[in-house]
């Protein structure tokens, strides 16, 4: 099995305060994962890091075999370009174009031919069901189809990894869970590498696999192996209640 993410000794600080703590993670081709942990436990310094966008201070990151010790500015910038997708809590979709234009423009801004953008579209939009949802700007979707715009986007690169911030955090429980299906269904589907950052135990539950920070070490991982959902539910939960998390 592939290794998209390894990390060894992962520190990060800001100035005389630690954030992230001799971290030592791996993830995997097709992983569905979710990193949880109370306000303040360093979820969201982790995803900045292992996507490129913030620098770490110690120790180190290795994506598909780059270190980002090795990695300048902009050959940082180009990886999370073309091998990094991400979905965020407010979407980040551009008012101005329809829902087919912002999902198409990470490929129109690198210059693909159209042909390509349009069998790269496809299977994306079949799997996601936003057919009728294509020439639509932003402000005519629900906020369940910006998401689902958004995550097209994200994968539209065929990116090693997508990292999802909050993905369900903006939506009402009906959009959320139409959306987290959908994601599982992306990661069976494309084998897309997912790792999510999430307050939301009932989010999480849709994960194969829950790696839990508490003051920016890691301190449990649960796998949901044969479990139901709900069985896997109920553990995070508990482990939630544990690290002085809220259950929701």
């Amino acid at each position: 099995m592939q290794t998209v993410i390894q990390t060894t000794n992962l520190s990060k600080s800001y100035g005389t305060t630690s954030v992230l703590r001799n971290i030592d993670l791996t993830i995997h081709e097709g992983e569905l994962t979710a990193i949880m942990g109370p306000s303040g436990s360093g979820k969201s310094t982790l995803m900045n890091v292992l996507s490129t966008i913030d620098r770490l201070s110690g120790g180190d990151v290795i994506l598909e075999g780059k270190s980002l010790l090795d990695m300048k500015k902009q050959a940082a910038r180009q990886f999370r370009q073309e091998r990094i997708g991400f979905i965020f809590q407010d979407y980040n979709l551009l008012d101005t174009l329809t829902a087919k234009e912002n999902i198409l423009l990470p490929l129109s801004l690198r210059r693909f031919k159209s042909e390509e953008m349009e069998r790269r579209l496809a299977p994306i939009v079949q799997a996601l069901n936003i057919e009728g949802t294509l020439e639509k700007y932003p402000n005519e979707l629900s906020g369940g189809q910006k998401q689902r715009v958004a995550s097209a986007r994200a994968i539209i690169t065929n990116p090693a990894i997508v990292f999802a911030d909050e993905p369900t955090g903006a939506l009402d429980s009906r959009s959320a869970t139409q959306l987290l299906e959908q994601l599982v269904s992306l990661n069976e589907t494309f084998r897309t590498t997912i790792l999510m950052v999430t307050h939301d135990g009932y989010a999480a539950s849709y994960c194969k696999r829950v790696i839990f920070l508490r003051d920016g070490s890691i301190v449990n991982e649960i796998y949901a192996g044969e479990q139901t959902r709900q069985q896997f539910y109920d553990r995070i939960l508990d482990n939630q209640s544990l690290l002085g998390g809220k259950r929701r």
